[in-house]
C-alpha cells in the first residue's frame, strides 16, 4: 500500500527506493511517479506508527490503554512499531493474543486472516482507522450500522500540520497541542450523520470519487430513521 500510494515519509532513503521499484515493476499499476510529499500534505497518506501515538495520546487515551493492531504485516516491522509501542506499551496483535496452532488454521487463506482482524476492529471499544483502506470503510459502516459505535477517523490533512510544526519545534505535546487535537476531531467520532453526496456538478468517476461510500456509511438506507439516531 505504501508502493502504490508512493508514502515513504518517515522511511530512510533504500526503504523508499525499495517501495519505488516495487510501484515501477508493477504492471497494473499505471500511475509510477508520484510525489510523497504532496500525497502527505493533501492527507492523502496513512499514520506512521509514531503518528498514531502522538494522536491517541493527544486525544487523551492513557498509556494503560490496550491497543489492537488490526494489520498485515507493517513495513519495517518493530523498528517502526516500537515508536508506538513506547506511547502505548498494551499493544497487542492476532499474533501475540493467537497461539500458532490457532493461527494455523487460516494459513493460506488471506481472506480469513484479515477477517480476524475485521471481527476485532468491530466489535472494539472505540475504532481508529490510520488510513482510508477498503477495510476500514467497510469497519466504519458496520459500526454505523451496529449502532454509531465510537469511531475516530483522523484529520489526516490537518494533523500533518501540526505534526511537522512539532518536528519544526513551533509546537511542543501537551495541553495546547491536545486541545488543537480534541477539537479538530470534536465532529469525527461516528456520529449519526447522512451519507455525503458527490459534488455538484461531477459526473462519471469524478462523481464517484466525490461520493462517500455506501459501505462507509449507510444512513440512511438501512439504518431506520427513530428518535435513537
Amino acid at each position: 500500500m505504501l508502493a502504490f500510494t508512493g508514502c515513504t515519509y518517515g522511511l530512510s532513503e533504500s526503504e523508499a527506493d525499495e517501495l519505488r521499484i516495487m510501484r515501477e515493476k508493477t504492471s497494473h499499476w499505471k500511475l509510477k511517479d508520484i510525489n510523497s510529499t504532496e500525497q502527505r500534505s493533501g492527507g492523502n497518506c496513512p499514520l506512521t506508527p509514531e503518528e498514531v501515538g502522538i494522536f491517541l495520546r493527544a486525544m487523551g487515551y492513557p498509556e494503560s490503554t490496550w491497543i489492537y493492531l488490526a494489520a498485515g504485516e507493517i513495513y519495517g516491522g518493530d523498528k517502526y512499531i516500537s515508536k508506538l509501542r513506547s506511547y502505548f506499551p498494551n499493544l497487542v496483535s492476532k499474533e501475540v493474543l493467537a497461539t500458532k496452532e490457532e493461527l494455523g488454521k487460516f494459513n493460506d487463506h488471506a481472506s480469513q486472516v484479515a477477517a480476524l482482524d475485521y471481527i476485532v476492529s468491530v466489535e472494539s471499544d472505540v475504532f481508529v482507522p490510520s488510513h482510508s483502506g477498503n477495510m476500514a470503510r467497510a469497519v466504519e459502516g458496520h459500526r454505523r450500522f451496529l449502532g454509531h459505535r465510537k469511531t475516530v477517523t483522523p484529520d489526516r490533512r490537518g494533523l500533518v500540520e501540526l505534526f511537522d510544526l512539532l518536528q519544526k519545534g513551533e509546537l511542543m505535546e501537551g495541553p495546547k497541542f491536545s486541545s488543537l487535537v480534541t477539537e479538530m476531531h470534536k465532529n469525527r467520532q461516528g456520529a449519526p450523520r447522512k451519507r455525503y453526496g458527490s459534488l455538484p456538478g461531477s459526473k462519471g468517476r469524478a462523481r464517484l470519487r466525490t461520493e462517500e461510500s455506501f459501505y462507509e456509511n449507510p444512513f440512511p438506507e438501512c439504518i431506520c430513521l427513530t428518535g435513537k439516531h
